[in-house]
């Protein structure tokens, strides 16, 4: 058991709402709680247990604040004891995560993060 984490795409003129992956982490639970944040911020979900297999959507407006919290090292430190830690050397990785998404957004897709554990 574990934290699997993914970057998805739904492309906007498509019907089907599985999406496709395009972007892997394993065990980053710095960037889960961050993510959980921020849909906790949308929906009002207070129970981080109940986060997840939750698609939360990422427009340019959240991908900015991903950005600026991973260049200022702003990641929420997130602790549970099958998650893993986060490597203090993962934000060239989350950048360019952030980079490819901004990517597939200019080319009409709409992204999205999930997580299974």
């Amino acid at each position: 058991m574990g934290l699997d984490m993914y970057g998805g795409k739904i492309h906007k003129e498509e019907t089907s709402c599985e999406g496709q992956v395009f972007f892997q982490w394993r065990c980053h639970p710095n960037l889960h709680g961050w993510m959980f944040g921020l849909h906790s911020a949308r929906t009002g979900c207070s129970d981080p247990f109940e986060f997840n297999m939750v698609r939360v959507f990422l427009g340019a407006a959240g991908l900015d604040a991903l950005e600026q919290a991973v260049l200022d090292e702003r990641l929420a430190h997130t602790v549970v004891f099958f998650f893993g830690e986060s490597d203090p050397d993962r934000a060239e990785e989350d950048l360019d995560f952030i980079a490819q998404a901004r990517a597939l957004i200019k080319d009409g897709w709409d992204v999205f993060y999930d997580s299974w554990w």
